[in-house]
């Protein structure tokens, strides 16, 4: 970025940037969930919060189609993990003290997770 730039222009910069940045993550998102859905729909459902018709969807998309519809200005992904009990379980920064501690904490944060997926779709 130009030192001389305007607060304007630098405002303009960083947000192309970060639309750019959201592009590139939808791209990086359609690729990993055509793959994972085409390897085992199952486990793709579950990984990625899905239901079984947008992974239909996503799995028959053609590579111009993955491009078109990454090219958009919103993030087609999202965080399943709302809950701030999940989120602490995730990023506990603390030593475990005990063996598997750390391990058990992101098994059960990802019970938590599941758990929401199932209401989800029932």
């Amino acid at each position: 970025m130009n030192a001389t730039a305007t607060p304007v222009q630098a405002t303009a910069a960083l947000t192309e940037q970060l639309l750019g940045d959201i592009r590139e993550a939808n791209l990086t998102y359609l690729m990993l969930a055509q793959q994972l859905i085409r390897q085992d729909k199952a486990e793709a459902l579950f990984r990625l919060g899905l239901s079984e018709e947008s992974a239909d969807l996503i799995a028959a998309l053609s590579p111009a189609q993955i491009i078109k519809l990454s090219s958009t200005n919103t993030l087609l992904c999202s965080f399943r993990a709302t809950d701030d009990m999940v989120w602490g379980l995730l990023t506990s920064s603390h030593k475990p003290n005990r063996v598997g501690n750390d391990t058990t904490q992101r098994l059960h944060a990802s019970i938590l997770m599941s758990s929401r997926l199932a209401d989800l779709t029932a």
